[in-house]
């Protein structure tokens, strides 16, 4: 009797055992229990944000899951990220602003649109309407700092010189040479690898006249025709031949943006308010509550201007065979539990409705009327057709290493714009 009994008992015993091991290994896994690697595609400093590290490490604690973090140098990015979409390597994830280079990656063919995802209530109307394509469909989650971008300024040491914020262009235009004259560099002006700041100058012309923005995309008219491009070029070229970008602008990249007004070698730079928050070093020599925010100017507006934020969005690849799991990896990011700890202390406009651990930047509130009435939508990256950030700061370079001139920086402009807009195969071009 014993003899029978000690088997069968044996047995139950085992079955017990792997059930439990199997539920056990069931526990916080996508698809079936298999622990799963996403790869992850985007630029190296975007990719480094203290917000997304944090989202990258919560979900790994929380569902065991890998993530495999495929990051390019700012300003190779648009190029290598395109190389690998062509040799059909597209990444379970893709992190991409909603502006006109996104074309390059065939939109309809490789990305999931989300307009039916849970957590799609729970967005702002502006950052919903910031991922929406033509159709109105959902590319994706936008994970990311709602800025404002504009001129920030060493408030400080303005102050000890006995010197004012400008509130035109020409009173810019003598604040810069005066504090050349003085000895500071008046702007810094990441100018090697850097490419966001040709964009504000740009952004006036077209915010304020989209029949002329219409008639650029339907190519009608180029830049050349348009005199305010030219202005723009024209107070580039003579800021930089003026010293107010200082001797080594062309040397200086994003990790020399902090050190430079950090330490008040340079007095400006063109940037947005969240950058404060992730990636200013706290340790230099002035400190947050040291600077404010008035418009940039760039001979583009009277006033001056601010451009609203631009979106990183999180695009899932459709194709994917871990499609299911990086469709729950987009809604662990936006649970309001998750996302307000990866912004806390963040400064950033809300992009969810649930948004409750971030900060508004005290530069941002106090500039408020000027930015209320000189505010423009980000226009030039993201409805120029054919607008390649990346080709217009290497087109400057050319400019800044005196192989080419005004004319012929607004020549190639036009040049490598109607030949991305053709190979977009844009109608008109």
């Amino acid at each position: 009797m014993k003899k029978k009994t000690f088997p069968i008992i044996l047995i139950l015993m085992l079955a017990v055992s792997f059930f439990l091991i199997s539920c056990s290994k069931n526990d916080n896994k996508s698809d079936g229990g298999k622990s799963v690697t996403l790869t992850i595609m985007g630029k190296k400093s975007d990719l480094e944000k203290s917000y997304m590290k944090n989202i990258f490490e919560q979900y790994k604690n929380a569902t065991g899951n890998k993530l495999d973090i495929i990051s390019y140098e700012d300003e190779e990015f648009e190029t290598s990220a395109a190389e690998k979409f062509a040799e059909n390597e597209v990444p379970d994830i893709f992190m991409h602003f909603n502006n006109a280079d996104l074309k390059r990656f065939n939109i309809t063919d490789n990305f999931y649109y989300l307009n039916n995802e849970s957590w799609v209530s729970d967005l702002t109307d502006s950052a919903r309407a910031y991922c929406l394509d033509e159709g109105g469909n959902l590319l994706g989650l936008p994970f990311w700092e709602n800025s404002v971008s504009g001129c920030y300024y060493n408030k400080t040491l303005l102050d000890s010189l006995g010197l004012k914020p400008a509130t035109t262009q020409d009173e810019f235009n003598v604040l810069c040479q005066t504090l050349a004259d003085t000895g500071y560099t008046p702007i810094c002006w990441p100018a090697d690898g850097c490419s966001w700041m040709m964009q504000f100058g740009l952004d006036p012309v077209f915010a304020d006249n989209p029949e002329l923005l219409n008639r650029l995309n339907q190519n009608e008219i180029s830049y050349s025709d348009i005199p305010e491009i030219k202005k723009m070029v024209q107070w580039v070229a003579d800021a930089a031949d003026n010293g107010w970008f200082g001797s080594d602008y062309l040397e200086c990249g994003w990790d020399d943006i902090s050190p430079s007004i950090g330490s008040g070698d340079a007095v400006m730079t063109f940037i947005w308010d969240t950058w404060f928050y992730t990636d200013f070093n706290r340790d230099n020599k002035y400190s947050l509550d040291d600077f404010a925010l008035m418009p940039v100017f760039m001979d583009t507006a009277a006033g001056g201007t601010y451009e609203g934020g631009n979106l990183n969005m999180m695009m899932a690849n459709k194709n994917s065979q871990n499609l299911k799991s990086v469709l729950e990896f987009l809604s662990f990011c936006a649970s309001p539990k998750n996302y307000n700890v990866a912004f806390n202390g963040i400064s950033t406009v809300n992009c969810f409705k649930g948004q409750t651990t971030n900060i508004q930047s005290q530069m941002v509130t106090n500039a408020g009327k000027s930015i209320a009435e000189n505010e423009r939508v980000s226009t030039a990256a993201s409805r120029i057709a054919g607008y390649s950030a990346d080709d217009v700061a290497m087109i400057f370079r050319e400019m800044f290493n005196k192989n080419t001139d005004v004319a012929g920086c607004v020549k190639l402009m036009d040049e490598y714009r109607i030949k991305e807009a053709r190979k977009q195969k844009i109608p008109g071009f």
